[in-house]
């Protein structure tokens, strides 16, 4: 798992670089971004999952990727599950077909032309959900050490040029 997860915060940091994600990190930017990278938009739905149960779910999709995220907790926590679905995106997992078994009451509103397919997110078992969760924590690491070390705008523009040498971005390299 060293080697994968050496691998895996590589890829995240030449993604991040490659897609040009500035602090504050604004995840659905991200997705908009990676979604135009793959080929096919990535679809985030803020959805009311049952509690006790999975807080996100990964669908994937001939035309999209479509990320369910709990609704009802705080906007910090949606990022994360939000990014950990995208880790099973980016480590290039599997859609473990099977979301419709575990979940089939999802709700009568969930979306009649999706497909239950997908990823669950309930524990950290399996590799594939820890790989997940790492590439959500490496990204939200990654973005907290950006924002801290990156020079903030002054009256000065004439200084921006000084202010960017002294100031490098550590984060990138």
């Amino acid at each position: 798992m060293v080697v994968r997860e050496r691998e895996l915060r590589r890829q995240c940091i030449r993604l991040l670089r490659d897609l040009d994600i500035q602090p504050p990190l604004q995840v659905d930017d991200l997705c908009r971004r990676l979604g135009a990278r793959l080929g096919k938009p990535i679809r985030l739905v803020a959805w009311a999952l049952p509690i006790p149960g999975p807080f996100g779910l990964w669908m994937s999709r001939p035309s999209e990727e479509v990320i369910f995220y709990q609704e009802e907790t705080t906007r910090v926590h949606q990022d994360h599950i939000i990014l950990h679905e995208v880790g099973h995106i980016l480590a290039e997992h599997e859609d473990d077909g099977d979301a419709g078994e575990h979940f089939p009451d999802l709700g009568p509103d969930f979306p009649p032309d999706l497909t239950r397919r997908g990823f669950r997110r309930t524990c950290y078992t399996e590799d594939y959900e820890r790989e997940a969760e790492l590439v959500a924590t490496i990204i939200q690491e990654w973005a907290i050490i950006i924002d801290y070390v990156s020079p903030r705008t002054h009256e000065e523009p004439g200084l921006d040029p000084l202010r960017s040498a002294l100031n490098p971005p550590w984060g990138w390299s």
